[in-house]
């Protein structure tokens, strides 16, 4: 079984963006692009108003230059595993493990922030690994994948 709804995170390739085995959801990895848009999310710019002041853009040019890129990709990548989720009829509390992949590792204190909004009560357990690219672009910054618990109904 795969998510076919719109908002659930779509492959760039030939792959399935989740799979369910039993009682557990296995999320492929999810990065900042809308593939129906052909949009890399780049900037607050390229998510909603709402999000963006959640996550702390602060109309400071500078501010919002340097910590926009990876704020709205965190952004933009939990909401798809939060919809992906929903999509296969779970809910981001069944999220039990991620595996969080960095361009650059001093990143993660702001990832870890828009994380929480996401995960307010006990947060899933997580490994964090720096890499050196990832693909499409060497604008993505974040990819994370995901495991859930969904009990067949």
């Amino acid at each position: 079984m795969n998510a076919t709804t719109p908002q659930a995170a779509q492959p760039l390739a030939r792959y399935a963006a989740w799979r369910r085995a039993g009682d557990l959801v296995y999320l492929s990895g999810v990065i900042a692009v809308n593939p129906a848009a052909g949009q890399i999310i780049r900037s607050f710019n390229d998510i909603p108003v709402e999000a963006t002041e959640l996550i702390g853009r602060t109309g400071e040019f500078s501010s919002d230059t340097k910590d926009g890129p990876i704020l709205a990709q965190s952004w933009y990548v939990l909401d798809s595993i939060r919809q992906t989720i929903e999509s296969a009829g779970g809910q981001m509390s069944d999220v039990f493990k991620l595996v969080q992949y960095f361009k650059n590792l001093d990143h993660f204190p702001r990832y870890s922030r828009v994380r929480k909004l996401f995960f307010p009560g006990e947060p899933p357990a997580s490994t964090v690994v720096e890499v050196s690219a990832m693909l499409p672009t060497a604008d993505i910054l974040i990819e994370v994948e995901a495991t859930a618990w969904l009990p067949l109904r």
